[in-house]
């Protein structure tokens, strides 16, 4: 049974009070807490375990070496992974699609190509394509979305050209909480030829990822957002791929010879690791995953779909309060609009109050912008979210109401 309340007991944060209020986090979209498992476990290896991995022939580097290793086997298997080869560790989800623009994109695109995206995309998965498209001649093109933040089909038939050998886009938007069909769209891209990379970030954290069943060509996540530490991040390609692709950055660990005339390359994935890792944050990483599938994805999706519900019947309560994104089926991200208050002054009440939501444009300032506003507030639920968070979250924006009357 999922116990929501017997899971927050595992993040010390959410029992700290915030002017002198209860923590109400909603926040999860921009960063999630982390569980006493992750800290417990970075601290102890800081503590007792610390040495640099791989090459080193003492106990503490084999034993670090050990750890750092069966990650990856986490990740491999939180993804499905064919291998563990497969699996590339990053700094974030940004460096692990500039990784794809700049070691594949750079590489086997060409004048008159196209790179398709939708029109919810984060910055990290537009502005790489923006760079690529300057650089080869290639042309970005971007499918509509409706506007209650729907995927549409027809739109993204339309835009599938036989030009297009990139289709980049998120499995769900950041500011919408649209959940797009993946599976479909990349079995769509594979037929006319092109390579599916998906943008997980924020599907990671809500739903089960299986990328043989996606058959996607990359898919990207960060530590920070699936209850793990910044500072990591993960980038899964197909290892044929991978082992076509020149390395993104260069450096020690990467490399198979070094002469002064010439270098040859490891194999995938230590060719794109270059320099020494993020060591202590990939076992925080795969702390995290582990904390995650204990819990159950299902389980965690299946909460979440109750808050969603919630959150749509209590927001009724509040006089002129606008939905940007209103699908029904969404994950837990609520961008939203309360009459003429403007969302920063409506933030700073709320956080007066001890209720953390964001504001701005996200990094997605063309869909921001392309949905009517130019700065809008966020509310985003992680998997120690309560019922109880949502009504503190509807008698703040009350309180504001008041204040701003």
């Amino acid at each position: 049974m999922y116990d929501v309340y017997k899971i927050r007991q595992d993040f010390p944060i959410l029992q700290k009070l915030i002017e002198g209020k209860p923590n109400v986090y909603l926040d999860s979209a921009a960063s999630a807490q982390k569980p006493k498992a992750v800290i417990n476990k970075m601290n102890n290896v800081l503590k007792n375990s610390y040495a640099n991995v791989h090459r080193g022939t003492y106990a503490l580097s084999d034993n670090i070496t050990d750890e750092y290793e069966k990650a990856r086997i986490i990740v491999q298997k939180f993804l499905n992974a064919r291998s563990a080869q497969e699996i590339v560790f990053t700094r974030n989800a940004t460096e692990a699609i500039n990784l794809v623009a700049y070691s594949w994109a750079m590489e086997n695109l060409h004048p008159g190509d196209e790179i398709l995206i939708s029109e919810a995309e984060h910055h990290a998965n537009l502005i790489p394509w923006q760079i690529v498209c300057q650089k080869k001649g290639c042309a970005l093109r971007v499918f509509k979305i409706g506007d209650d933040g729907a995927y549409l089909p027809h739109e993204f038939t339309k835009s599938l050209s036989e030009k297009v050998k990139l289709v980049a886009v998120t499995a769900m938007s950041n500011v919408l909480g649209t959940i797009f069909p993946i599976k479909d769209i990349a079995a769509k891209a594979h037929k006319i030829g092109a390579k599916v990379l998906i943008d997980a970030c924020q599907a990671a954290v809500h739903q089960k990822i299986d990328v043989q069943d996606i058959d996607c060509d990359f898919l990207a996540f960060s530590g920070h957002k699936t209850y793990g530490p910044t500072g990591i991040g993960v980038l899964y390609g197909k290892l044929e791929l991978l082992k076509s692709m020149p390395p993104y950055q260069t450096g020690g660990d990467m490399v198979d010879k070094v002469t002064y005339q010439y270098t040859t390359y490891a194999e995938p994935p230590s060719r794109f690791e270059a320099g020494t890792p993020a060591i202590v944050e990939a076992i925080g990483l795969g702390t995290a995953l582990r904390y995650m599938q204990k819990l159950g994805l299902e389980n965690i999706a299946l909460h979440e779909q109750e808050l969603v519900k919630y959150m749509y019947e209590k927001c009724q309560e509040i006089k002129d309060f606008k939905h940007i994104g209103s699908l029904p089926n969404k994950g837990g991200v609520f961008s939203f609009q309360v009459g003429n208050i403007h969302p920063q002054d409506l933030a700073y009440v709320l956080g007066k109050e001890g209720v953390a939501i964001r504001i701005g444009h996200h990094c997605a300032e063309p869909l921001v912008e392309r949905m009517g506003y130019n700065s809008v507030a966020r509310a985003s639920f992680g998997l120690y979210t309560t019922k109880e968070d949502i009504d503190a979250f509807v008698a703040a924006v009350a309180k504001a109401q008041k204040f701003f009357r």
